[in-house]
């Protein structure tokens, strides 16, 4: 195995754990569990803090709510933002949540959740679509960073959203991410209301459903019950997130 960062064998860690069936998710969770050994004594080496203790998954969606409603009440506690703070996880980070959100600039994660320095590990690409890169990036926090939820945000007047629906022929790459949510407006093309804002809806709850099926491993902590995977709809008029899967 390689070392990578001074961690022994990351990257064959997460090509096991993000293909095959459920053997290779067991092999995963043996290599994982000695990785995560060999990862406490390095940082034991390099004298840093090992006494973190995990988020769970329905108090780490709590602090998220719970900053969202701070937000849009204009209450911002400005929490992890100071000096102190930036040294403090400067040799090592621990997030405690994933958020996977649109790339639109209207939507910084740390801004709407009233967070800050090293509490989530944010993905972000238009249309908030999964992807191999996605999903490897989403182990990779989950794995390595001991996160145990993971929260797909889409949002109000979604451009990627409003591209789909029309179906009109695009330049570049961008036609890429748009053939991902087309699904989603399909499944909505006949119910009443208004096409795009449903399709911003239908597709996190597509999202979040393609990513349980492409992912063995968060598959499997999702039955066990070590990982919590939401969906949010972020409204751009209000700032208030709304879990809608």
């Amino acid at each position: 195995m390689t070392r990578i960062n001074g961690y022994l064998g990351r990257r064959h860690l997460l090509k096991l754990a993000g293909i095959g069936g459920v053997g290779v998710a067991a092999t995963g969770a043996v290599l994982w569990s000695r990785q995560k050994a060999v990862n406490s004594q390095l940082a034991v080496a390099q004298g840093e803090p090992t006494d973190f203790k995990p988020v769970s998954g329905d108090e780490a969606l709590k602090k998220l709510l719970d900053g969202n409603k701070r937000f849009v009440q204009d209450k911002r506690e400005y929490p992890d933002q100071s000096r102190g703070r930036l040294r403090s996880v400067a040799t090592a980070q621990h997030p405690f949540a994933t958020i996977l959100s649109c790339a639109d600039s209207r939507v910084p994660a740390e801004i709407i959740t009233d967070r800050g320095l090293g509490d989530l590990f944010v993905v972000r690409i238009a249309g908030n679509v999964i992807s191999p890169y996605v999903i490897g990036s989403l182990e990779f926090s989950v794995v390595e960073l001991g996160v145990q939820l993971i929260m797909i945000l889409g949002h109000e007047r979604c451009g990627a959203v409003s591209a789909a629906v029309k179906g009109e022929p695009l330049p570049g790459r961008i036609g890429t991410f748009v053939e991902d949510i087309k699904p989603a407006v399909e499944s909505v093309r006949n119910k009443p209301g208004n096409l795009v804002e449903n399709t911003v809806v239908a597709n996190v709850q597509f999202q979040v459903k393609s990513l349980l099926e492409s992912s063995v491993m968060l598959a499997q902590m999702v039955r066990e019950g070590k990982l919590k995977v939401v969906g949010g709809r972020y409204d751009l008029d209000t700032g208030e997130v709304t879990i809608v899967t």
